[in-house]
């Protein structure tokens, strides 16, 4: 089978652009170049003039198959992801049953095999059933297909379980990644502790919930030598924190995701559910930091920590909703117009951290347009500009606070491994 995306641009270096077409044969990069005989392809997709990039890879994903297919399905999910141009996701264990055997973190990649239309890389949990202090046979989950270990949703509360979970991770070469939340500083907080909070009446969640579990966690990373990556950062402690171990040689990672780079606590207008996340939205000073986290290379990567609910759950007030954000659908259209079109960052950084970068520091076959590597491609385009429109979502979630929202960047298509996973108008 021989594709031709034709009529393409690619990114060359930071926002500059060359023709391309490319050439796809046997679910791989063939060649990448302009002049190709159309007539040699038995498919021709024309990019229009338009961006085209690496598929983008998203290592923090809620498909909630199996458990609660009421919020998302791995189907809906996936087709959400292709229609955000990510080509691979990695979707995190708090389902129902949470995959904490071998048996049932097969049983999730036969939905997987069934249902999805891009690469779905499964984790484990660190502990059996998210909340325990058991750790789970790392060997026998590996076996089975576990790509990484996390408990998210919660944070692992007993350092001494953390220990021993960095130290089996490390010994089986595996990524140990944390949802970073002590439990003991919770206090019922729903949403930043700030003047906002005050303002509506609500009890916050202070930064030090999640700076102070990091700053620990990264002691026991560099006793254990483990692979340790934070997910969604979003205070500027833990930004400090990360820097400072990073220098310090500890072998760690993070990721911030578009909501937290873009929003900030005083931007909620009322209590709303649609406006609760996990970690919270916070302070103008926080989301600098953020900002410069990325751009100083503290920060790694950029994912969405797409957490679809159900529409009459989310609809409610704070105290009431469950926490989460959708965003596979919107990210690229959101971070490369409120950051490459404002001149803050350059494509060449925003492919690289939300494509190269994530496969690299996960070690994936993925995230590079180059000859013999994965066809996995998305064409974007960054010409016109388009409405946030929660009748367009393919996932089953619509919770975000970004529809109306006006953004360059639309999805044109998305191919995984050579084929069309999903295209504009489908």
């Amino acid at each position: 089978m021989r594709t031709l995306i034709k009529n393409g641009q690619i990114n060359t270096r930071k926002n500059e652009t060359t023709p391309a077409e490319i050439w796809i044969e046997n679910g791989k990069i063939k060649a990448i170049g302009e002049g190709f005989s159309e007539a040699e392809f038995d498919e021709v997709f024309d990019a229009k003039g338009q961006l085209i990039t690496p598929g983008l890879v998203d290592v923090h994903v809620h498909l909630r198959e199996p458990g609660f297919t009421y919020k998302e399905t791995i189907a809906a999910g996936t087709k959400a992801a292709a229609r955000g141009g990510f080509t691979t996701v990695c979707a995190m264990p708090n389902l129902n049953p949470v995959p904490d055997t071998p048996e049932k973190l097969e049983q999730v990649y036969d939905l997987i095999k069934r249902d999805a239309v891009v690469k779905v890389l499964q984790y484990a949990p660190i502990t059996e059933n998210l909340r325990s202090e058991v750790l789970v046979d790392q060997e026998a989950m590996i076996k089975a297909g576990a790509f990484a270990f996390t408990n998210d949703g919660v944070g692992v509360q007993t350092a001494g379980t953390m220990y021993q979970a960095m130290k089996e991770a490390a010994k089986n070469n595996k990524a140990l990644v944390a949802h970073t939340e002590d439990e003991s500083l919770l206090f019922g907080g729903v949403m930043h502790a700030g003047d906002k909070a005050k303002e509506l009446g609500l009890p916050g969640i202070l930064s030090v919930t999640e700076s102070s579990q990091i700053a620990r966690d990264l002691l026991l990373a560099e006793a254990t030598g483990v692979h340790y990556h934070v997910c969604h950062v979003s205070t500027k402690e833990s930004v400090r924190v990360i820097r400072d171990a990073k220098k310090a040689g500890i072998q760690v990672t993070a990721e911030v995701s578009p909501h937290h780079l873009i929003l900030i606590d005083e931007d909620i207008p009322e209590d709303f559910g649609f406006w609760k996340m996990n970690p919270p939205l916070r302070g103008k000073e926080d989301r600098e930091a953020l900002i410069e986290g990325l751009l100083d290379g503290t920060i790694d990567c950029i994912a969405t920590d797409h957490a679809p609910h159900g529409l009459e759950e989310k609809s409610k007030s704070f105290l009431e909703s469950p926490f989460g954000i959708v965003g596979s659908e919107t990210a690229f259209q959101l971070i490369y117009t409120h950051f490459v079109e404002t001149n803050r960052f350059t494509l060449e950084q925003v492919i690289n951290w939300m494509a190269t970068k994530p496969a690299e520091i996960f070690q994936l076959e993925a995230g590079t347009l180059t000859v013999g590597a994965p066809a996995d491609v998305a064409i974007f385009d960054i010409e016109h500009s388009s409405t946030i429109d929660k009748k367009d979502f393919l996932s089953k979630g619509e919770n975000t606070p970004f529809v109306g929202w006006n953004v360059k960047g639309e999805t044109l298509g998305t191919f995984v491994d050579g084929k069309l996973a999903w295209h504009k108008g489908e």
